[in-house]
């Protein structure tokens, strides 16, 4: 749960790197509350359906916020984003690019999010 509220606190933050189990963690979280939501949807009726397109339009941006962090941890940059347009092979090649390991130390876009933070 502190994954998906660190992801939260950093709603439109697209600059920095986002480590795996940030991602994933986060994702993870999301697809749980999104069913849970999908079927009280299908049980009860229109409240549910409110609350599911609140709740999926209130997560939209941190997504894509911690999905471009996640790509520029692996040194792409957040246009990658757009290659899940292509049809099939696009979400494909996305979904490998978030789960490779990261590049190891700073990158063009900023300190290796895994390295320890200096003791002050």
């Amino acid at each position: 749960m502190e994954w998906y509220l660190t992801v939260l606190k950093k709603y439109v933050i697209f600059e920095g790197r986002a480590r795996r189990q940030e991602f994933w963690m986060f994702t993870l979280v999301n697809i749980i509350i999104l069913a849970a939501l999908a079927i009280l949807m299908q049980a009860v009726g229109n409240i549910f359906t409110v609350l599911y397109v609140l709740y999926a339009l209130a997560v939209f941006l941190p997504s894509l916020a911690v999905t471009v962090r996640r790509l520029h941890d692996t040194g792409r940059s957040g246009f990658w984003v757009f290659i899940s347009l292509i049809p099939l092979v696009g979400s494909i090649i996305l979904i490998v690019f978030l789960a490779i390991a990261g590049d190891q130390g700073d990158n063009a876009y900023g300190p290796d999010p895994k390295a320890a933070p200096v003791a002050a």
